[in-house]
């Protein structure tokens, strides 16, 4: 996944530099999931955090909440009180920020002249030339990279039946870099047409 996170942070730098202004740009998400092929159950399901990644957070329960809605769509159900589910889906998430250096100037001055020859009386001399600089100091430009990865295990022997990650990034300053609108839109592409195709890796835009 490093690849897919470089290639992410490179993409939306050439966008944000292309865009000049712009400071709300975000990334597509490239999605890729894995299952066994055969056609997938359905039943009643619960959602809790990767094994190590400590208690659940506010942070991770807006995740979790992203990742319930999606597979709520998909044909899972909340089990009844008092009742153990029959599938767990597990959830884990990061968010890096990542520095693509200087943003150009969307200003710019230039300074440029020439005498042709001719040009001035008696004169037989060409002279030409050009300057350009950029107004103001130029500023880091840092990306938010956040991946969502999540498996759902059969609760009675512990299969995985079914995981896969997704991963977008977006402009710190973007709408798109807080952790509720990363978590909707990274849930609803790794869901977008359930199970999928396993083992390809796709771009939702």
């Amino acid at each position: 996944m490093k690849n897919v996170a470089y290639g992410l942070a490179i993409a939306l730098a050439a966008s944000s530099l292309g865009a000049c202004t712009t400071t709300t740009a975000s990334g597509p998400v490239e999605v890729t999931r894995f299952h066994l092929g055969a056609p997938l159950e359905h039943g009643s399901l619960a959602v809790e955090p990767l094994a190590g990644g400590g208690a659940a957070s506010i942070e991770f329960k807006t995740y979790a909440a992203a990742v319930e809605t999606e597979l709520l769509q998909a044909g899972f159900t909340t089990p009844a009180q008092g009742v153990t589910a029959q599938y767990l889906a597990v959830v884990g998430f990061t968010r890096t920020a990542q520095d693509v250096g200087p943003a150009r100037s969307p200003v710019s001055i230039g300074l440029g002249g020439g005498v042709g020859g001719g040009g001035y009386r008696g004169g037989g001399v060409s002279l030409g030339g050009g300057i350009s600089f950029p107004i103001g100091k130029p500023k880091s430009r840092e990306i938010i990279l956040t991946e969502l990865s999540v498996q759902i295990r059969r609760r009675s022997d512990g299969t995985v039946i079914w995981e896969g990650r997704a991963q977008t990034g977006a402009d710190v300053r973007a709408v798109d870099a807080q952790a509720n609108v990363a978590a909707g839109k990274l849930a609803n592409a790794l869901f977008r047409g359930f199970p999928g195709e396993s083992g390809r890796t796709i771009t939702v835009k």
